[in-house]
């Protein structure tokens, strides 16, 4: 009997090994839950994004260079005055339905899309109309009337695809709060198939010339819009979050908006900085060489960006539905996970780009002096990209936790009050030239990623999972 009960006593306690391989498994297990959200995420973003691209490319076709110009000056525009603002406004939908659905407020995911397609819709018509008098503005900014006049024939065309642009960013929110991510990258793929397939018959078969080019973003659009919109109504998965049309969609718009108006304030004070840079390009000596190469770095900032963009959805998505799901340990250990998945991928990316800097700049030009300069751009944008990655994280994490306000005023001061004067000042008083205006870009993020990374790092998470509780509960 003694020996019994001394076999029934444990001989060793739970050991520290026993604890690190916890932890270990509950790390691992976050990061495939990651994983999963930000490769299709990422996917998708990249199809979305490569929509433009696909109709310049065309328009460099059959065009000339007036309308290869008058294109990209209405693509950048009406990225600048009305993508990125449909982009920001649905930032209030990843932190309302994401901790909706945490909460298991089933219900309020449909109230707050249709919400948010009600005041995005109706925000697209002043956008419409500015659109319609582009090449009048691009005038009055002393862009060269023939540009000017290109620019505008081609954002009049592009009118149409704003309004499912809007619907479109509400049904993706919508989805990837439910975790939802694959049916939108199967929909994106054909999107982009539509896409190719409509530029070559409204611009070489259809007599609409580079208009075609605009005109097919709105059909692409719209396919992927009732691509979703059938998933959604036919989805066993959505049978809960989506009940049909209902009269709710018209209250709370005030509460939407006071997310909304931060969260694009948030997103278009970054997005402005960089387009600013291009444009300052054009100020410093030598402006054809130093615009070339900066626009090679932005768009190659785009391309890698997607990454860690991807990883900013997924960790939005994680932590607005631990919080809204009231398990404040859980959105803590997703956040830090995220970091250091961020870091890695950061890390990974700047390795291959400082591998491949001397070669990179032949993917877009032939000519010696923009290839060696692009390199050295290249190494530069390594260094951002890594911060860059870090600041994706903390900005999904702001907009799962529903700090768009506290967002949009470290933006304001990273971007607006930092950077861009530091930028200036590198560039054109101590004549750096385009890498001036580059680092300053990097000042910028690096000082925004340190402020949110403060932010979180204080943050008290029970608090945050009693906002949320009031949030989807009001």
């Amino acid at each position: 009997m003694e020996r019994k009960a001394e076999m029934e006593i444990p001989l060793i306690p739970e050991s520290e090994n026993d604890e690190r391989r916890k932890c270990w498994d509950e790390v691992s297990g976050e990061v495939k839950k990651l994983i999963v959200l930000a490769a299709p995420l990422s996917f998708v973003n990249l199809l979305l994004t490569s929509l433009q691209f696909i109709s310049l490319m065309f328009v460099g076709k059959r065009g000339g260079e007036l309308s290869l110009s008058g294109a990209s000056m209405a693509t950048s525009f009406a990225s600048v005055t009305g993508y990125t603002l449909t982009r920001g406004f649905a930032g209030a939908l990843d932190t309302l339905c994401g901790q909706s659905y945490g909460a298991k407020q089933y219900k309020m995911l449909g109230i707050f899309m249709q919400r948010g397609m009600l005041v995005m819709l109706l925000i697209c018509i002043p956008v419409a109309g500015v659109w319609a008098y582009t090449d009048r503005i691009l005038r009055l900014c002393g862009t060269d009337p023939e540009i000017s006049n290109a620019a505008g024939e081609y954002a009049r065309f592009l009118i149409p695809s704003i309004f499912p642009f809007a619907i479109l960013r509400c049904l993706v929110s919508f989805l990837q709060a439910q975790n939802n991510v694959v049916p939108m990258m199967f929909t994106a793929g054909i999107g982009a198939l539509v896409h190719v397939l409509s530029c070559w018959i409204l611009v070489f078969k259809s007599g609409m010339g580079f208009n075609g080019a605009a005109m097919a973003n709105a059909i692409s659009y719209w396919v992927n819009v009732v691509l979703l919109g059938v998933y959604v109504r036919v989805s066993p998965s959505c049978k809960e979050t989506w009940t049909g049309f209902s009269k709710d969609m018209f209250h709370g718009i005030i509460k939407f908006l006071r997310l909304g108006i931060p969260s694009t304030a948030m997103l278009c004070l970054e997005h402005w900085s960089f387009e600013l840079v291009v444009l300052l390009g054009g100020l410093l000596p030598n402006p054809k060489l130093e615009t070339s190469v900066l626009s090679i770095t932005l768009n190659t900032c785009l391309l890698v960006y997607m990454l860690p963009m991807g990883l900013g959805g997924a960790i939005s998505v994680r932590v607005s539905n631990e919080v809204g799901g009231g398990r404040p340990k859980a959105a803590w250990m997703a956040v830090r996970t995220a970091l250091g998945c961020a870091a890695t991928e950061g890390i990974l990316v700047g390795i291959a780009m400082v591998s491949v800097h001397k070669v990179w700049g032949y993917v877009f030009s032939t000519e010696e002096e923009v290839v060696n300069y692009a390199g050295k751009m290249l190494l530069l944008l390594s260094a951002s990209h890594f911060l860059d990655s870090i600041l994706c994280v903390l900005s999904g994490t702001a907009r799962g936790c529903g700090w768009q306000n506290i967002g949009a005023i470290v933006n304001l001061g990273a971007h607006n009050l930092l950077g861009m004067p530091a930028g200036v000042l590198l560039a054109f008083v101590y004549h750096v030239g385009g890498k001036g205006l580059w680092l300053g870009i990097t000042i910028a993020i690096f000082a925004e990623a340190v402020l949110l990374f403060i932010i979180t790092l204080r943050t008290n998470w029970e608090n945050e999972v009693k906002k949320a509780s009031d949030r989807v509960h009001t």
